[in-house]
């Protein structure tokens, strides 16, 4: 009898781990110290009051940065009133110029940004490098390629700058955000009063440097730092002749009221608690990774996140399986670390909100899984949530969390899962995951949402408009629509 062959030898097994891939912080020289930028000068504030901008991954303070009152806020209106007849007197080629300089200064200067606003804003490093600065960049070179071009942007019209205008961003994508925001005000000839977050002012401050160096006039955009009463004074006052707001639905009311009875041109981009609608004929791996963008990128501070998911009911089991699996897969931790998925928390007041409301679905008799990832010993952390046996009345699928949580729902029809998408106040985004074509049209034409991505979620691009419906806001960002707000349109006289 032949001997039995012996069993080869397995190889040994191991538990495989990231090595940590920390980008540098040495290309980032952050003073002690930060002036407001008025008039194309550093000036000191005039309430003579600072506060500190902190590291949410370290809980270390970074800089103090000046905090600007009414009489700040009436320097800078009255600079860029004093700005206006040069900077909307230049030709659109020569205003060309400057934008495309500025991008091109930020594509230079992209790896110190991108490491500021991640240490000033607790976003990974990967999504600061890979999507924050290249689409900053974008829309700079998208709008300088308009400003020569308002006449054909506008047929039969001839367009001429509104005025001052007044634009306060918020903390989420505050490099980004600035940049959606003063390339098409600038392209048409207006100059701007911009008030950054309080949170993540930084990378703001280094875009003044920019504009300078790009030889933008003294004047034409001015930079006033603070908090909710610098951005209070700045919607107050009657030199404005535009504000454009991004942020909470709750402050965007209270601007929406105070500018209700003044001949002030307003644009609102506020809050959102998106559907991602996945059918059943869907690429389920594909949609997985869409549904994991769609809510876990930048921990959750999208508005347009896709916080509540929609998974038609057949498939619902093996594919929340799925997505488990994946959610213990991300990686949550140093922001700087080019392994991580999810960051920090942006302060702790934000962290707070988050865990109140998760407790609020454990109360309410949602099934909460997280995946069982250490978190840092300092900073403000939240590890990935998924919540199953949610209904429509729980808190977690009606408010918007603006953290790293998502809520599942089911559906059996397209019918439902439209009725179920559209009970929200909301309308700023939603997502359709299906392998037919009709059917994405057929959603798409009933979601109550100004965006409705296909197959994908969160893809941002400067020529295509951006904005909301009800209480959302109003207003569109991006593409041409996003020169109208900031244009006076006459009707031209045939001769």
């Amino acid at each position: 009898m032949p001997d039995t062959p012996a069993t080869p030898d397995l190889p040994p097994t191991f538990d495989l781990e990231y090595a940590p891939a920390p980008e540098s912080s040495s290309v980032v020289s952050i003073a002690d110290s930060y002036s407001l930028f008025i008039g194309g000068a550093w000036v000191e504030p005039r309430s003579g009051r600072s506060f500190t901008t902190t590291n949410p991954a370290t809980e270390e303070g970074l800089a103090e940065v000046a905090e600007a009152d009414a009489d700040d806020v009436d320097d800078a209106v009255g600079a860029a009133r004093a700005a206006l007849d040069e900077w909307s007197a230049w030709s659109g080629r020569d205003r060309a110029k400057v934008l495309y300089r500025v991008a091109r200064v930020i594509q230079e200067r992209a790896r110190e940004l991108a490491v500021l606003e991640t240490i000033d804003g607790g976003k990974p490093i990967k999504e600061s490098r890979d999507v924050d600065v290249p689409l900053a960049a974008a829309h700079f070179f998208y709008y300088a390629g308009w400003a020569d071009k308002l006449g054909y942007a506008f047929p039969g019209r001839r367009p001429r700058p509104v005025g001052v205008a007044g634009q306060i961003i918020p903390w989420n994508f505050p490099l980004l955000m600035a940049s959606w925001k003063l390339a098409p005000a600038l392209a048409a000839g207006n100059t701007v009063v911009l008030k950054p977050a309080e949170t993540t002012p930084l990378t703001a401050l280094v875009l003044a440097e920019i504009l300078q160096e790009a030889g933008l006039p003294d004047g034409a955009v001015n930079i006033v730092t603070g908090a909710g009463e610098t951005g209070a004074a700045l919607v107050a006052h009657p030199g404005v002749d535009k504000i454009a707001f991004t942020g909470s639905t709750e402050v965007g009311k209270h601007i929406q009221r105070e500018l209700a009875a003044r001949d002030t041109r307003l644009t609102l981009e506020l809050g959102g608690k998106a559907a991602n609608i996945v059918f059943e004929d869907a690429a389920i791996d594909q949609a997985v990774e869409g549904v994991v963008n769609g809510i876990y990128f930048n921990q959750g501070h999208v508005c347009c996140a896709g916080s509540r998911l929609l998974v038609q009911e057949s498939i619902a089991d093996a594919f929340l399986d799925k997505l488990k699996r994946r959610l213990d897969t991300l990686r949550v931790g140093d922001p700087l670390d080019k392994n991580t998925d999810v960051g920090a928390i942006n302060s702790l007041a934000q962290l707070d909100k988050i865990e109140e409301l998760v407790a609020a679905g454990v109360a309410e008799g949602a099934e909460m899984y997280q995946p069982q990832c250490a978190l840092p010993e300092r900073g403000w952390f939240h590890r990935p949530t998924l919540f199953t046996g949610v209904s429509l009345s729980h808190r977690i699928a009606r408010e918007e969390i603006f953290g790293p949580v998502l809520s599942v729902l089911t559906f059996r029809t397209a019918e439902e899962a439209v009725t179920k998408a559209n009970n929200t106040p909301y309308g700023l985004s939603a997502g359709v995951w299906t392998e037919k074509g009709s059917r994405i049209l057929w959603m798409a034409d009933r979601l109550k949402a100004g965006v409705v991505w296909a197959n994908t979620f969160n893809r941002f691009d400067p020529t295509s408009p951006f904005g909301g419906f009800r209480e959302s806001g109003f207003g569109r960002e991006g593409g041409r629509h996003g020169l109208e707000p900031y244009v006076e349109l006459e009707d031209l006289v045939a001769t």
